[in-house]
């Protein structure tokens, strides 16, 4: 897969996931401009020179890199990045990765936390993504990938900022690949399964916790990620857009969005009633449809090729 020459923005591309995509886009050919503030997972000042020392490993690999330090967390500073990212040419692959975790109970949430964690996962991909579309939709070429998370689809304690992020830039993806798909514009989103410094947070304090640990240490590599990533910005997936796709180590998935899984309709009436009401969910209880009230580690740290509702084919 090739995309020489087409400049791509990775934000949080100096570390794990971001990283990994970062060396495999230069890899292919991409110019890239690794952008990355160099925070901590919750948003603290930690690494300024994290871009400057990835861009140099990329040049010094034979790949063309530019860093960038730049919060895209506001629209103006959205506006500096897309201007630092064009000194290498118009920006044709956003790669939107870049994201903090401040978790908290949601009766315990301090709403400056919800708004630091909304503004750097989810407006600056909203803000990023209205700003290089803008050249897309005129070269009618572009890719957009956004790296979602598990969290934001099914859901997970002690998530409600980060999982509203995430679920939101899901929503985001979805509407902005219909908004697009006529200017030859693809957006794509990916709820990545790999070991990074976000899984190190995650204490092995129950059995399926340990489970799901076991199933990203050590078999869950970033690079899996990142070889998705390059694909879905390839000439060969220009007919894929809209989808939310899923990594975990050899296992590619594709997730299902939100459709009727079960209707019934009252008899006889313009409305519905209390009688009618029971019997509707009795019969979704008894037919199982009712999602389980689970997190979105327990869901996946079991094996999910046996599933009946799942198509498993292997190569």
């Amino acid at each position: 897969m090739s995309v020489d020459g087409k400049v791509a923005l990775v934000t949080g591309g100096g570390r794990g996931i971001g990283l990994a995509i970062s060396r495999r886009l230069a890899l292919a050919g991409a110019k890239v401009v690794v952008n990355d503030t160099g925070v901590t997972i919750d948003g603290k000042p930690e690494d300024p020179e994290l871009a400057a020392r990835i861009a140099e490993e990329i040049r010094q690999s034979g790949g063309q890199a530019l860093a960038s330090t730049q919060s895209a967390a506001t629209l103006e500073g959205a506006k500096a990045l897309v201007a630092e990212a064009e000194a290498m040419g118009p920006v044709e692959i956003l790669v939107n990765d870049a994201a903090i975790l401040q978790d908290r109970m949601v009766f315990n949430l301090d709403p400056a936390s919800w708004d630091a964690v909304i503004s750097n996962n989810l407006s600056a991909a909203f803000y990023l993504t209205r700003l290089a579309s803008e050249g897309m939709r005129e070269r009618l070429w572009g890719r957009i990938v956004n790296l979602v998370s598990s969290a934001g689809l099914i859901g997970n304690r002690g998530q409600a900022s980060y999982g509203s992020a995430k679920g939101g830039l899901t929503s985001l993806s979805r509407i902005a690949a219909l908004d697009l798909a006529r200017y030859g514009v693809t957006v794509n989103a990916i709820a990545p399964f790999a070991h990074t410094r976000v899984t190190e947070t995650i204490p092995s304090s129950t059995p399926w916790l340990v489970d799901y640990l076991a199933t990203v240490k050590g078999v869950a590599p970033a690079e899996s990620v990142a070889e998705l990533v390059l694909f879905l910005c390839s000439k060969r997936a220009r007919i894929y857009t809209g989808q939310t796709f899923g990594v975990r180590g050899r296992e590619l998935f594709v997730f299902s969005q939100p459709r009727p899984v079960g209707i019934l309709r009252a008899p006889d009436t313009a409305h519905l009633d209390a009688e009618f009401l029971e019997h509707a969910f009795d019969v979704w209880e008894e037919d199982g449809v009712l999602a389980p009230l689970e997190t979105d580690l327990m869901l996946m740290s079991r094996d999910l090729s046996n599933s009946e509702r799942l198509r498993n084919r292997e190569r």
